[in-house]
């Protein structure tokens, strides 16, 4: 890696201080206020079918107590009828319920991820050179897809099975408040057990999703074009595969671990609750034979009827809980990223620019990257700058050169606030960059890198992302300015042709010249050429340069410099070392002092890497 890119720092743990419970319980709650009112319907759906389902032991109580022994077949029939009404009114409901709620619950997904997505959008380029590639897509995927089984259904069976226990409960009391008593005697045993798994299990989840995540970015390296480029040219594919196997080997243990937290413990209760009705029984006929009164046969199929319906809602209840326990570490990932501080932001008032020129200044600038400690190496050997005073003006030529280390691109990055200033100010036309909204920016100043990046899409697409309103025919007018429209033209499909995962297809300088014509379509009045040609071979780099020349004219243009062949008719040229300005002046003028410029030169000369001509 580039040792001035800001992705030499080791990758940073995302480990903010974890919110407390009922908080996150109130945050995660907020997420579904836009929806409160089919949420309030569905409350409603789910209240109307526990009511309603409640309703069929008492039916059947009548039906044995009264309707049977009484042969009274007109109530037999009426009553019948009632429990069948009752089961398709509950069916009813129960399926509008779900209707409603699992489009709610998609609805909050799409907003978290969006969410999420947006907020990574706005993060610094510092962010995504220290978090792996891997990690941030298993946030969006795996973490949110984990929790949607939570925002689909747990509302909804939260509502429905605690309205259920509720209802289930006052019938029980109004048949007999004894029997309810001997049924309800170890909930808050039940109670203390689901709790203890919903601990264990939200902490096995929390491991679980990391180790998700680290398997997600060893697939996105290694199964990349580069990664399988560099895994068999170095003979490594049998090592990636033990490694992913390895990986996976410790995922296997934790899916088991999490499946099985607590499954013996939730099991007991369910054996327990189904053998609450021979505890039933024997208590009826205990209190029959103490001198208590008689149960109905009705009354007592009746009340075994409804505790055998409360077991149901209970034990989901409970897992409920347990679910929204585990459910807690799969939003708390989510909700590091949300709070993630923005450190670049647009500006409350910006500065309107109608027509930009293209002067550019840097005022007394420093710069320090935040992951570099006070006193630190760093600090000390060229990973920041110091007291940069420079002046470009609208139309001109700065090339920026400087041995490895010097701080070139980082002082390249400063204009399109890829960073901000640490200390001094950036402005174009006499406006500090922090006062100008990303949109005026973007549009002003164009950048073209050493690493060209092209989605996997059709040239066409690649070229539109600069410009999506742009014509057939500006699409071939940028690519004849940048040297590249035969190439196309060439091609089976032409500007149809899908260039393949990161352009694979193109040779690096067609990349190049497509990355050229890209940033033609744009038309920015500033052009930043980071180190453009410096990868290419001498033939590729001077069809590239051509390329190059055409898009500068008329345009304010800075160009960070490897090879001093592309500098040496620039109107000035600047010499960092160790972040600072060590020289400023013309090629002419820099050889005849005879500084770090010259001995650049003839480092070059020496190298055969170039040829520059006094």
């Amino acid at each position: 890696m580039h040792p001035e890119a800001p992705g030499w720092t080791p990758s940073p743990k995302v480990t903010p201080t974890a919110p407390e419970q009922p908080a996150q319980v109130r945050r995660i709650l907020r997420l579904f206020r836009p929806y409160r009112g089919r949420l309030t319907l569905v409350g409603l759906l789910v209240a109307a079918s526990s009511l309603v389902s409640v309703a069929s032991p008492f039916l059947l109580r009548e039906i044995l107590d009264v309707a049977i022994p009484q042969q009274r077949t007109g109530l037999l029939s009426l009553l019948a009828l009632g429990m069948i009404v009752t089961a398709v009114v509950t069916s009813v409901f129960g399926v509008l319920q779900t209707l409603i709620s699992t489009t709610v619950g998609q609805r909050v997904m799409h907003d978290l991820r969006t969410a999420v997505y947006a907020k990574l959008q706005r993060m610094p380029l510092a962010f995504f050179t220290r978090t792996r590639t891997g990690e941030v897509q298993s946030r969006i995927a795996n973490d949110i897809g984990g929790m949607q089984a939570t925002v689909t259904s747990t509302a909804t069976s939260l509502v429905s099975n605690l309205t259920s226990v509720v209802a289930t409960i006052v019938a029980m009391l109004a048949l007999d408040w004894r029997l309810t008593l001997a049924s309800l005697a170890l909930l808050p045993f039940f109670v203390w057990v689901s709790r203890r798994v919903g601990r264990e299990r939200k902490r096995i989840t929390t491991q679980r999703q990391k180790q998700m995540a680290a398997m997600s970015a060893i697939v996105t390296e290694s199964l990349s074009v580069s990664g399988i480029l560099l895994g068999r040219t170095m003979g490594r594919a049998d090592s990636l595969t033990k490694n992913f196997a390895d990986e996976s080997e410790r995922l296997v243990d934790l899916e088991i671990r999490s499946n099985m937290a607590g499954r013996w413990r939730m099991s007991t209760i369910g054996i327990v609750m189904a053998a609450i009705p021979a505890l039933l029984y024997w208590t009826a006929g205990m209190l029959t034979q103490f001198g208590g009164p008689a149960f109905s046969i009705g009354t007592l199929v009746a009340f075994v009827t409804l505790q055998q319906g409360l077991l149901r809602p209970t034990v989901s209840l409970l897992t409920t809980g347990v679910e929204m326990q585990t459910s807690l570490a799969l939003f708390q990932r989510i909700f590091e990223y949300l709070d993630l501080p923005v450190a670049i932001t647009e500006p409350a008032r910006p500065v309107a620019l109608p027509q930009v020129r293209g002067e550019v200044r840097f005022e007394n600038v420093d710069f320090t990257y935040d992951t570099d400690p006070p006193g630190s190496q760093a600090r000390d050997t060229g990973y920041t700058l110091h007291g940069i005073e420079l002046t470009v003006p609208a139309g001109s030529s700065l090339a920026v050169v400087g041995a490895t280390g010097s701080g070139k691109s980082t002082l390249s990055y400063l204009v399109p606030r890829l960073y901000d200033v640490t200390g001094g100010r950036v402005t174009l036309d006499g406006v500090d960059v922090r006062d100008l909204d990303f949109a005026t920016l973007s549009a002003a100043v164009g950048v073209v890198s050493q690493e060209t990046y092209l989605f996997h899409a059709t040239v066409a697409d690649n070229l539109r992302f600069a410009k999506p309103d742009a014509t057939d025919g500006q699409l071939r007018e940028a690519a004849r300015a940048a040297q590249i429209h035969d190439q196309i033209a060439a091609l089976p499909d032409g500007y149809d042709t899908l260039v393949g995962e990161r352009g694979y297809r193109f040779s690096g300088g067609e990349k190049q010249r497509l990355a050229l014509a890209r940033t033609i379509l744009r038309d920015p009045p500033v052009l930043i050429l980071d180190e453009a040609t410096s990868a290419l071979d001498t033939r590729t780099e001077r069809a590239v340069q051509e390329a190059i020349d055409t898009l500068s004219k008329g345009r304010t243009t800075l160009t960070i410099a490897h090879r001093l062949s592309t500098v040496r008719d620039a109107d000035q040229i600047v010499v960092l070392d160790a972040g600072r300005i060590a020289e400023r002046g013309t090629h002419a003028e820099l050889l005849t002092a005879d500084g770090k410029y010259a001995a650049l030169v003839r480092r070059d000369s020496q190298t055969a890497e170039v040829t520059v001509g006094g």
